[in-house]
């Protein structure tokens, strides 16, 4: 095991994993006749299509939706039944699209998964085709398709590929219980990517709050020549694409650039199951692992739920609150989104439902910037957060974009370490949004 390493700044808030770290991922499975939502954008990129109509029965693991566009990746059902609407609908990340509605029939009717023990992997080409179908996305948050970003430009030569398995975010646990619970998936899933990219090296990348996950890891591949498990500093956000590059490798990814451009390729610890399980089995993303936790919740875990369940009705199978909660939020408390319903699907993106009481979840009121410069010692992106709100606040869209606005990664250090309690991530992630819009 090699030596600790990490990011420069950043930040260290209180991990709360112990809500639901020790605690094995739970099957959660929909009820016969409840509604499940499949938003045709669950991904970064074009939307898909529908390809049902209302009335049309389907099949669990069936496609339901896809599109000719480079940047996409298809949706398929995650139960059999009968397409009840198709309709807009709201998404965990506070946008809506269209979406296929479907009665579940509680049969789970389809296709049998394929026999996994392959005496030799498939092409690359089929590698990806698989991956594609499947309907594989970056599921630490972005969402980015899978099989495009495994199929870099030529000229972009890739000796380094990383599995994100640092999980930074306060509260989430899934990826250690992944860890813990699926590592020969893991890492098979890991070989089928560095199959991809001979001669390129592994590095298995985990933060030292899971020791349990490091000792099992490091063990599991000691005997490949080309895996490495690198061990992390625990920091926020040690998780972060261009924070976990640096940390393994001391390259950076340059303004506006991407981690190809350096020779290196990030996945997620779940993603990479994923792709096991679409190379060798051929099954598409149907199901996501959940952290249910914070003080309203009555059971928090983690949990295996079906892609397009309600949380709603995810929750009423887990016993529900013990406390009316006073914020609900998908995803960590340092980059997840406030929820207003809980009357939306759980998507690819989905990673945990934080429920909290007042105590957790009150935000103090914004006072005045004193100057003191912590938003700037804290950035991992070495940014000038008080002068990029600024910008905002006075609509100087070009002086945002000239101190590099567009290059934050809107992981919320900012606004964690700011004693005025500032809303500095959420007035820059704001501006970001409404400038690459202006780009399309």
């Amino acid at each position: 095991m090699s030596a600790v390493r990490t990011f420069p700044s950043g930040v260290h808030p209180h991990d709360e994993k112990s809500w639901t770290a020790g605690k094995a991922v739970q099957t959660i499975l929909p009820k016969a006749g409840s509604e499940m939502v499949f938003p045709m954008s669950q991904h970064i990129g074009a939307p898909c299509e529908p390809l049902v109509a209302v009335g049309d029965k389907v099949l669990l693991g069936q496609k339901i939706g896809d599109s000719e566009k480079f940047v996409t990746s298809p949706v398929h059902s995650s139960v059999s039944g009968a397409v009840t609407a198709i309709r807009k609908a709201e998404t965990p990340s506070g946008t809506s699209c269209q979406a296929v509605v479907i009665e579940n029939d509680g049969q789970d009717q389809g296709v049998k998964p394929k026999d996994d023990k392959l005496q030799s992997l498939p092409d690359k080409a089929e590698i990806l085709r698989r991956i594609r179908e499947a309907g594989v996305v970056g599921l630490g948050g972005a969402g980015f398709p899978t099989h495009i970003k495994l199929s870099p430009p030529p000229e972009k030569k890739i000796d380094t590929l990383i599995v994100n398995a640092a999980e930074c975010e306060p509260y989430l646990t899934t990826d250690h219980r992944v860890m813990l619970e699926m590592p020969d998936r893991m890492i098979s899933g890991f070989k089928i990517i560095l199959s991809l990219f001979p001669g390129a090296k592994g590095y298995i990348a985990i933060e030292i709050n899971k020791p349990e996950a490091i000792e099992k890891i490091t063990k599991l591949v000691e005997k490949e020549s080309n895996i490495e498990v690198v061990s992390l500093k625990t920091k926020y956000p040690q998780g972060a694409e261009k924070q976990l590059i640096y940390a393994c490798t001391h390259r950076e990814v340059p303004s506006g650039g991407l981690p190809a451009d350096i020779g290196c390729l990030v996945d997620n610890v779940d993603t990479v199951v994923a792709i096991q399980r679409a190379v060798l089995k051929e099954r598409p993303l149907i199901r996501r692992i959940i952290t249910v936790s914070g003080g309203a919740a009555a059971n928090p875990g983690n949990y295996k739920v079906r892609i397009g369940m309600k949380y709603s009705d995810m929750m009423e199978a887990i016993g529900g609150f013990k406390s009316d909660p006073y914020k609900l939020i998908s995803g960590g408390p340092m980059m997840g989104v406030a929820l207003f319903t809980l009357d939306i699907p759980v998507i690819k993106t989905s990673s945990s439902l934080l429920c909290f009481t007042e105590e957790e979840g009150k935000l103090p009121e914004e006072r005045n910037c004193i100057r003191c410069g912590k938003c700037v010692d804290h950035c991992p992106m070495r940014l000038m957060p008080l002068d990029l709100n600024q910008y905002v606040i006075h609509n100087e869209m070009d002086s945002f974009v000239a101190n590099h606005g567009l290059d934050c990664i809107e992981c919320g250090t900012c606004s964690y370490v700011c004693p005025a309690k500032r809303y500095l991530a959420q007035s820059i992630r704001t501006a970001r949004k409404e400038m690459l819009a202006r780009r399309k």
